[in-house]
């Protein structure tokens, strides 16, 4: 039902403020609960439910450009919620999912199989797996599972999972808080591409620092 009379000399007005957008519902509890909402909606994610946790940031980060929230709070409480629960997943992940995996003799079969190459990888890969897992939706759910299913060393997990949640926080966060609505739209439509910008962005950053200090050593030597 619309909110604008019908007669109003500003109805083209009213009807632009009150026009919906995808993502409203998850907006309307972001302004009925507020940051509570946005820690358990990303916590749970995180820890390998299927819910919108970056759609409750983008949310979050566009209704404290408009003055009701601090984005500081914004970006700390999704940063929070983020790390929690991840290491949920972790652990869940840890001691039960791969105590389910040997329970049954398909699963266990396939575990033989599939686990050997897996721990190989995440003891060579984990950490960056972990960080880039942050800015994809489907990996984001399931990473901390398989990240505790294959044993990654927990403090080595809990460093990149942390690095990962908090550039995510931050740069979802201002994204949405300084650009609006409209890239809100734009970044939740296409995060999946924007991810594998900001994943190779930060790669020839990583590399840009690796060459720096490698020459700062022999210049040293």
């Amino acid at each position: 039902m619309s909110r604008c009379p019908a007669r109003d000399p500003r109805i083209h007005e009213c009807r632009r403020k009150n026009r919906r957008y995808p993502g409203d519902p998850v907006t309307h509890f972001i302004e009925d609960y507020g940051l509570v909402f946005l820690f358990g909606i990303v916590c749970l994610e995180s820890a390998g439910l299927w819910l919108p946790g970056e759609t409750a940031l983008i949310a979050a980060g566009v209704y404290a450009s408009k003055g009701h929230l601090s984005i500081t709070g914004v970006i700390a409480v999704a940063a929070a919620g983020a790390i929690i629960g991840d290491n949920i997943g972790y652990w869940l992940g840890r001691e039960g999912g791969r105590r389910l995996l040997y329970r049954y003799a398909l699963l266990s079969r396939f575990a033989e199989r599939v686990l050997p190459p897996a721990e190989r990888f995440f003891k060579r890969h984990g950490g960056k797996a972990v960080f880039m897992a942050r800015f994809f939706g489907g990996v984001r759910v399931t990473g901390a599972w398989m990240a505790g299913i294959t044993r990654m060393t927990w403090w080595r997990f809990l460093f990149w999972n942390a690095a990962g949640g908090i550039v995510w926080a931050i740069a979802v966060g201002l994204i949405a808080f300084y650009a609006g609505k409209a890239a809100a739209d734009a970044l939740a439509r296409y995060g999946v591409y924007a991810a594998i910008a900001g994943g190779i962005l930060l790669v020839l950053v990583i590399a840009g620092l690796h060459v720096w200090r490698r020459r700062v050593v022999e210049e040293k030597a």
